[in-house]
Order: C-alpha cells, then sequence, then structure tokens
C-alpha cells in the first residue's frame, strides 16, 4: 500500500460505511504516512482501525451509530497534514489521527482552537497528557516517557534494584530519539544509577561506530529508542558487538517482522515495552476474523490480523470508540466532537480482558494511566514477562506538567 491511491481511499470508505439512511454516520479522518517515513507501521495500523469500525458495523453500530473512516496520505508533511485536517472537517469528522508527531505537533493548536478531538497514541507531543493544557488532545496511552519509566522499573524489580548499574540509552538522534532523557537523568540521580546517551544519526542505517562505543562502555542494560529499520540495525549491530540480547530493552517500536528481518533465533531473549497484546488469541481479534475476514470485507492482507501495529491500530479504535459509546448513552445524539471529548474523559477502568492494560481516562489525564509491559522474545512470539503496572509517574508527570506549562505559556 505504499502507493495509496484515491481509489483504495474512497473504496476503505464506502466499505466501512454501507448505505443506511436509518443511521446516523460518525466520521473519523484516519490520515497517515503511507508513502515517506512511517510506512513501516502506518499499513498495518491503518488496517487495524479500519477493520475494528467494520467489525462494529458488522455488529450494527454504536446507539443507532454506524462509522465511516476517511483514509488519506499525508506523507509525513505537516501542511499537507493541515490541509487533509480542513477537509476532514468540512466533511463532518469529528476525530483525527494522523500517526506522525510532526503532523500531529502541527494539528493540535489547530484541534485545540476548532475543539475537535485529536488522538495521538503512540505519537505526538508527550505533553498532551495533561488535560487542562490539551483538552481536545488524546494520547491515550503510555507516553515515551511511562515507556521508558516502565523499562526501568522491570530492570529494577528484576535486578534487585537499580544502583551502581550502567545503562545505556541507544537513540535515533531525533526528538523522538531525545525524549526519554529527561525522565532517564532524573531517575539516575533518584535510583543513583550511571547513565550514558549513544546517539547515531537519522535515519540509523549506519551504526557500527556507536555500537562499537557501547561495547567498550560494557553496560549492564541497553534501551533502544529508534523505529522501523533503525531498530533492525540497532538490534543486529548489538549482537555483532557481543552485547546479550537479553540486556536489550525497546521502545514499542519492535515486532514480529523486525525480529524476523534480523533473524528469529538471533536475538532470543530481547525485551520490549508493549501497550497491547500481540497475536490472534483474544476475542476482539477472533471477532474481527469471523465477522470482518470470514464475509470478505477485511481492508488489507488477513495475514497482518493480529501483528502487533494491526493490534495497535485495533486498540486505538477500542478506545475512541468507548469514548463515542459513553458519549451518547449519557449525552445522547447527536455525537460532536465536543461530546466526543466528553465521552472520552468517562473512559473508566476499560477492561478489554487483558488486549491492554485498563484504560482511564479524566479531564486532567489523558495518557489513560501510563500502564504498560514488558515482553520477551523467545524466538517466535513475544512473551509477556511483567503484568501491565505504570512506574514513577511521578517523575513523568513532574516533566509532562513543566513541559505543558511551556506550551500554555507561548513557549
Amino acid at each position: 500500500m505504499k502507493k495509496f491511491s484515491a481509489a483504495l481511499c474512497a473504496a476503505a470508505t464506502l466499505m466501512l460505511a454501507p448505505a443506511s439512511h436509518a443511521q446516523e454516520v460518525v466520521k473519523f479522518g484516519l490520515f497517515h504516512d503511507f508513502t515517506k517515513v512511517y510506512t513501516f507501521v502506518a499499513d498495518e495500523f491503518s488496517q487495524g482501525q479500519r477493520d475494528y469500525l467494520a467489525l462494529l458495523n458488522e455488529e450494527g453500530g454504536i446507539k443507532g451509530h454506524r462509522f465511516e473512516a476517511i483514509v488519506r496520505d499525508h506523507g509525513n508533511e505537516p501542511q499537507r497534514g493541515i490541509e487533509l485536517y480542513n477537509r476532514g472537517r468540512e466533511e463532518g469528522a469529528i476525530y483525527f489521527d494522523f500517526l506522525s508527531t510532526p503532523v500531529a505537533n502541527a494539528i493540535a493548536p489547530r484541534a485545540l482552537q476548532d475543539k475537535v478531538v485529536l488522538g495521538t497514541p503512540l505519537h505526538g507531543r508527550g505533553d498532551a497528557m495533561v488535560g487542562e493544557a490539551f483538552p481536545y488532545v488524546f494520547p491515550m496511552m503510555a507516553s515515551y516517557w511511562s515507556q521508558a519509566a516502565r523499562l526501568l522499573k522491570y530492570v529494577e524489580d528484576t535486578q534487585g534494584g537499580l544502583k551502581g548499574k550502567k545503562i545505556a540509552h541507544v537513540h535515533i538522534d531525533t526528538p523522538f530519539g531525545r525524549e526519554p532523557l529527561p525522565i532517564l537523568q532524573k531517575l539516575a540521580e533518584q535510583k543513583s544509577f550511571e547513565l550514558r546517551t549513544f546517539a547515531y544519526p537519522s535515519p540509523g542505517n549506519e551504526q557500527s561506530a556507536v555500537w562499537s562505543d557501547v561495547r567498550r562502555y560494557r553496560p549492564d542494560f541497553v534501551l533502544i529508542w529508534g523505529a522501523g529499520n533503525s531498530q533492525t540495525v540497532s538490534v543486529r549491530e548489538a549482537v555483532r558487538n557481543g552485547i546479550d540480547p537479553a540486556k536489550i530493552l525497546s521502545v514499542v517500536w519492535l515486532t514480529e517482522t523486525d525480529m524476523k528481518n534480523v533473524g528469529e533465533s538471533t536475538a532470543i531473549g530481547i525485551k520490549r515495552v508493549e501497550v497491547v497484546q500481540p497475536g490472534r488469541d483474544h476475542p476482539i481479534i477472533q471477532r474481527i476474523l469471523d465477522k470482518v475476514y470470514k464475509t470478505g470485507k477485511g481492508a488489507g492482507p488477513e495475514a497482518r490480523v493480529g501483528n502487533t501495529y494491526y493490534n495497535y491500530g485495533v486498540a486505538d479504535m477500542v478506545i475512541a470508540t468507548e469514548g463515542a459509546k459513553l458519549a451518547l448513552e449519557k449525552l445522547g445524539p447527536p455525537l460532536t466532537a465536543e461530546k466526543l471529548k466528553a465521552g472520552l474523559e468517562m473512559v473508566n477502568n476499560l477492561d478489554t480482558k487483558g488486549f491492554m492494560p485498563p484504560v482511564t481516562i479524566t479531564p486532567q489525564d489523558h495518557q489513560g494511566g501510563g500502564q504498560a509491559r514488558v515482553s520477551q522474545w523467545d524466538g517466535k512470539a513475544w512473551v509477556p514477562v511483567s503484568d501491565w503496572a505504570a512506574a514513577y509517574q511521578d517523575v513523568v508527570w513532574e516533566e509532562a506538567r513543566a513541559s505543558a506549562a511551556k506550551f500554555s505559556q507561548g513557549k
């Protein structure tokens, strides 16, 4: 789907919104980068989003409402994203997701001004978790700050503490790669461990010199903070430099496909933080297979169903449509962006039977609680090695509030 066509966009819209004059239609603008930078995730994420909305439509919708996905490519270009946002608003979309930090950050001030809901799961501004400063922006899942904190808490819990440990943070030299640093630095001071950072230039295809430095540092544990091909390069270079995969911990952007590209048995024991259960062994995914794919209405190859990034897209829609359901139950139709915002802030201990951690969103906390877990690659699949939990949220919120205050002051 790298050459994402207008015809395919139209087909996606028609598939999700069969003609039904008796039911209201809720429009979601799901605009992603299908052609430039985020191609490693966009196709699968979008397919998961659309398939879950198709599932709801097959099951009769929510409170007399069906869902329509407007799917277009912004190519990771902020101006193009703004144009798509404006067009989507004219078409009646009340929820937007751009799955691109540069584009989402460009849209955020407009969404706040227009009072339109902007979903930013696993991308966008970390401080958008502060609901008072970003009332219409909803990260809904653990931020990169919370992910870094969860990985360190795992090390602390399994190693008898962090004191005296040597932690390396190997990252792509972009704002995304540097984002965890304030949390890591504060925790290094609090927990008395040694932190050293190693940056490699974007796009991350060449990392050999950096990993030679990491090898000489001889860390106890290594955090890898990249995405797409840069992560597979990091894993290969780490192993080539003799670093035990069991000592490597990754941000969410490491998947089954990455491990196949590295070699399934090459890095057995490597760990990652995750916010959604991968695989098909869950009732939500089974419902999609039974009611969407068996009827020939899937949005993409059935082989992708259950992949990590696919399930992330499903989870995004599970939360967004739960907000829609609560808004319709409590506030009644028609469903507007303002009501959807209120509905999302009513999500309380959303229980998906393990598909993701319990989610609670409040007017103050748009992150949803910040829970995540750690899983380990066993050569064939990612296996959980911890429970869902949030970590060091006092440190995370201190950083988020300080950053949000600067945003509110126009800094």
